[in-house]
């Protein structure tokens, strides 16, 4: 028996838009690579959203910190003063935080916890408000 050989006109014609599947695989693995760096991307914008306002909750309780090192005293009211800390926390324009609010109870003598909470605005209803704790504690008078 004879091995017959295909004709070049058969083998390009089996052949025929292999190129373009070739082409139409690639560009849907690009854009799937280009879809998981977009949400990449917005990922890495959310967290950092999430270490600024992080950032400026530590920076509100080092001021009352620091309030309560300099009068020597922790019972500072935080609705108290103008502005108060409360109102400082809660307003985003001048340092403060989303929906910020300002707890501060005591935990012994001379020793206070400063409660610092907020709720970013892309944060869903559903999920719990941030919070960033500091613990005071001076010395004895």
């Amino acid at each position: 028996m004879k091995h017959q050989r295909p004709s070049p006109s058969s083998v390009r014609a089996s052949q025929a838009g292999v190129a373009l599947i070739e082409v139409l695989v690639s560009v849907l693995l690009f854009s799937l690579g280009i879809l998981g760096l977009i949400g990449l991307q917005t990922r890495a914008i959310g967290l950092s959203l999430d270490a600024e306002d992080r950032n400026r909750a530590a920076l509100l309780a080092n001021d009352i910190a620091a309030t309560m090192w300099t009068t020597r005293t922790v019972a500072i009211d935080p609705d108290v003063g103008e502005p108060s800390w409360n109102d400082r926390a809660s307003n985003p324009q001048a340092g403060g935080l989303p929906g910020g609010s300002v707890q501060i109870s005591n935990v012994a003598t001379n020793t206070v916890d400063i409660l610092i909470t907020w709720r970013p605005p892309q944060r869903p209803s559903g999920q719990q408000d941030s919070r960033l704790t500091t613990r005071v504690a001076l010395p004895p008078p």
